[in-house]
């Protein structure tokens, strides 16, 4: 199966050609592999969140979106995460594509050079148009109704 093609630069040209690109390790992965382009090791202490570089600019063509998505294995071992999972890239965006990681583990996380770090996954967008109504009683009636935040019961 083909997908979009999304374009990638290296922000710094040569000086990351050590950090691979993004890339999926099994022909069924959904998503991509995001290393980490810093400098030199960087440390997570609990509780603390960071946006690290990847050293990468996308063109995420029209119609498309990139979602970024925390690696299990790091949640699982050390609980490093995304906070705002999926995070949204436009297709009109730019600049140095950088993932925000928050150590909620109980230790010390040392983050090294190439590190897969997150996920990326290309998605197709749909803009809808919203339409104003009068009243909250114009709009359809569903089984569900108002009921919210646990209402459609436990596990």
């Amino acid at each position: 199966m083909s997908g979009p093609v999304v374009r990638v630069a290296r922000l710094r040209g040569k000086d990351d050609e050590d950090v691979p690109l993004p890339r999926f390790a099994t022909a069924g992965s959904a998503g991509a592999d995001l290393c980490a382009a810093v400098r030199s090791d960087l440390v997570i202490s609990p509780g603390e969140r960071v946006a690290v570089p990847t050293g990468l600019v996308l063109e995420i063509p029209p119609g498309f979106e990139g979602q970024l998505r925390p690696r299990s294995g790091l949640a699982l071992s050390h609980g490093i995460t995304l906070p705002n999972a999926p995070g949204t890239i436009d297709s009109d965006y730019r600049g140095e594509l950088r993932v925000i990681l928050c150590n909620g583990g109980s230790a010390p996380f040392v983050l090294r050079r190439g590190d897969r770090i997150a996920q990326l996954v290309i998605a197709p967008v749909v803009q809808p148009a919203f339409e104003l109504v009068d009243d909250a009683a114009a709009l359809a009636p569903s089984g569900r109704g108002s009921g919210g935040f646990g209402h459609t019961g436990r596990r």
